[in-house]
């Protein structure tokens, strides 16, 4: 990059906009320094949002941002700001809602107008430098927003206060605020199956997932079917799950080398990604096939978990047990490039296994995009070896070979560019992942690498200037941003999920203390929660955020969080809160099943209710370990190996001598048994 232009992100940690600082455009990162100019010499706002790894985000600035004819009319009449939106996902919900208002979509390069108050009038996502795929050009965007600005102002001060009304309004829309008195059951069968229903109408019967090109993996919406076929087993749900599960590990979205899964694919058959790997996709999906591993004990399930997790500690893995951000989808200036190989490239590293290598990953002489070739699979391991009368063992150990081989080839390719921010609310997600592999697997290494997550996690988050308070990123010893809703939500959930499989009480100590931090700084008066907490003074209003799109609601992750303290502490105070939130988006939950998948994930312990399951005495911790191998999708565990453990569940449930499991609902148990196979017969007929 030519560096003779500096700006004012050149003091920023973010690899995005470290990517920025040396554009002529005279970028502020989003603070107070840009806000004061906004306002002393009365120019518009355009506040710019991406991040590192958006291949688009990185076209705009090639085309636009490095241009300096463009750059000198940006900085005369407006004053840039250009924002991370992994560092300010508040920022980037505020904006990216109003560019959905006004243009009817969305995405990255996000580029909203703002007047000196920070309140959108206009906006866009991509805009080519010259007009092109029915867009004008950004020059032509930015001539019209400097003029409406200098010559219709009062229109454009209309049009901030009329969108921020109907932004504030989007919240509340989602809210059905007759649902809060609760007279009966929050949830029935009918109702979840209604939810079922809507999502089924959204089923690519083909190619599995849901909807059409571009295809993303839904990993929230195919959780909760597996875990609502587990109660009510369904052959076309239970198809659907395998067959989006198979096509998922089979396609092009599945890095078949090193492991690991990209955002999203092009095309409807998961086989041309957009390149980009993120760390919440993967840890949702290790989350996914590990659960559909307990379900099926499919071996190809556990191969997906395996292979992924070892990517993400050597690939996205810090010293200190934190977790990257994402790797870009560029290298050397081309999408893909990283990833792809052509029959020649194969041929040469390969040699005598290059046909079986050839077929098994679709390989053609003039590559199946691009004229290079996108691995990508349409038979397993098992169908392979039925298809050419081999054993099946011996396919996968000829298959690791092919792999290692490639990859080494491909290591010695400039890698993509690595956004190496550690996020909390990622971080929590992928710990919660370690703690599912393990549970499926039995393997220590993964309860370790969660333990040692979890305790950087409280280490490095930790406001030290607002005790009891977490901040939302790290990275070289420093973080920074008070944390948001989905920050606390996920870190509660990533607590108790860590407790789970250790015993620890101090997590689940942890977890109360901010479950309580978040009821006090972030509820609004409906029980729901804001994306920020009470006096953050640098948005121009406070938001809320119901979607599971990407990555769960902090709403949703805590339904589910409150209704496991509920039952860990006694406190049920913690279930009404959960009942109330649930309540009041049950109406969305039912029509629009796939935008909800983790809040119908929460709703379905509502009636299907958590085994509370005590287990006492000295091999109390072995038992537990073993009972998780045994797949119960609302299973909720306290151990107490000496007695002195105080919780509700674990009351008078220590014997002296003796090895005890009880299966309680409702703080009510029935006669224990001592050994593990005769808890399993009583859960199966839980």
């Amino acid at each position: 990059m030519d560096k003779q232009f500096s700006n004012h992100l050149i003091h920023e940690t973010s690899p995005y906009l470290l990517q920025h600082a040396h554009n002529p455009v005279e970028w502020f990162p989003w603070g107070d320094a840009a806000f004061k100019k906004a306002k002393d010499e009365d120019k518009p706002i355009l506040v710019s949002i991406g991040y590192a790894a958006c291949h688009w985000c990185h076209v705009m600035e090639h085309e636009s941002f490095e241009n300096p004819a463009t750059a000198e009319f940006m900085n005369t009449y407006f004053v840039n700001i250009k924002v991370d939106r992994e560092e300010r996902p508040d920022v980037d919900h505020i904006y990216m809602n109003a560019c959905q208002l006004l243009t009817g979509a969305g995405g990255w390069p996000l580029n909203v107008f703002l007047t000196p108050e920070k309140l959108p009038f206009s906006g866009g996502t991509y805009f080519p430098p010259k007009p092109a795929y029915g867009k004008p050009s950004w020059l032509d965007v930015l001539m019209y927003m400097k003029n409406i600005f200098a010559n219709e102002r009062d229109k454009v001060e209309e049009q901030a206060q009329l969108l921020k009304e109907h932004l504030l309004k989007m919240d509340n829309a989602f809210i059905d605020q007759t649902s809060i008195a609760i007279t009966e059951k929050i949830f029935t069968k009918e109702e979840i199956n209604t939810a079922v229903k809507s999502i089924e109408q959204q089923f690519d019967l083909i190619n599995g997932g849901f909807g059409n090109a571009p295809k993303f993996p839904g990993a929230m919406t195919l959780l909760f079917l597996v875990r609502y076929n587990f109660f009510e087993p369904n052959e076309q749900i239970e198809k659907q799950i395998h067959l989006s599960l198979r096509k998922m590990m089979l396609g092009g979205i599945y890095d078949h080398l090193a492991g690991g899964f990209a955002r999203y694919t092009v095309d409807s058959k998961w086989m041309i990604p957009h390149f980009e790997k993120m760390l919440y996709d993967n840890a949702l999906l290790v989350s996914l096939y590990s659960e559909a591993y307990r379900a099926s004990s499919n071996a190809d399930y556990a191969h997906v978990v395996t292979q992924t997790l070892h990517f993400i500690e050597t690939e996205l893995m810090s010293s200190e047990y934190g977790f990257y951000a994402s790797y870009d989808a560029d290298s050397e200036g081309e999408e893909g490039k990283f990833y792809t190989f052509t029959q020649d490239e194969l041929f040469e590293v390969l040699k005598d296994d290059f046909e079986f290598a050839k077929t098994v990953f679709n390989c053609t002489p003039t590559g199946n995009w691009e004229h290079t070739n996108i691995l990508f699979r349409t038979q397993t391991d098992a169908e392979i070896a039925a298809a050419q009368q081999i054993d099946t063992e011996a396919v996968r150990t000829k298959l690791n070979s092919i792999e290692q081989r490639l990859l080494k080839c491909r290591n010695q390719r400039i890698k993509p560019g690595l956004d190496d921010k550690i996020i909390l609310s990622w971080n929590a997600m992928m710990c919660a992942a370690f703690v599912q592999a393990y549970k499926a697997l039995g393997n220590e290494h993964y309860r370790n690498v969660a333990v040692q997550n979890i305790e950087f996690i409280l280490k490095a988050f930790t406001n030290k200037n607002k005790p009891g308070s977490l901040l939302h990123t790290y990275k070289n010893g420093t973080a920074k941003y008070p944390a948001f809703i989905e920050d606390y939500a996920t870190c509660i959930q990533a607590l108790l999920d860590v407790y789970g499989i250790t015993g620890n009480d101090n997590y689940l100590e942890q977890a109360v203390q901010f479950t309580d931090y978040v009821k006090t700084h972030f509820a609004g008066a409906d029980g729901l929660y804001f994306y920020t907490e009470k006096n953050q003074a640098d948005v121009p209003y406070r938001s809320k955020d119901f979607y599971d799109n990407a990555t769960p609601s902090g709403n949703s992750v805590m339904v589910n969080n409150l209704l496991q303290l509920a039952i860990l502490t006694g406190n049920q105070n913690y279930y009404a809160d959960a009942e109330k939130m649930v309540a009041q988006l049950k109406i969305n939950m039912l029509k629009h099943g796939t935008s909800f998948g983790n809040w119908l994930t929460s709703a379905l312990t509502f009636i299907y209710p958590f085994a509370e399951t005590a287990i006492t005495g000295l091999d109390a911790e072995k038992n537990r370990d073993v009972i998780y191998h045994y797949y119960y999708p609302h299973l909720i565990i306290q151990t107490d190996t000496t007695g002195e453990k105080k919780y509700p569940l674990l009351q008078s449930r220590f014997v002296k001598g003796e090895n005890k499991i009880y299966l309680c609902q409702n703080q009510t148990c029935k006669l224990p048994v001592s050994n593990v196979q005769d808890f399993i017969e009583l859960l199966n007929k839980f």
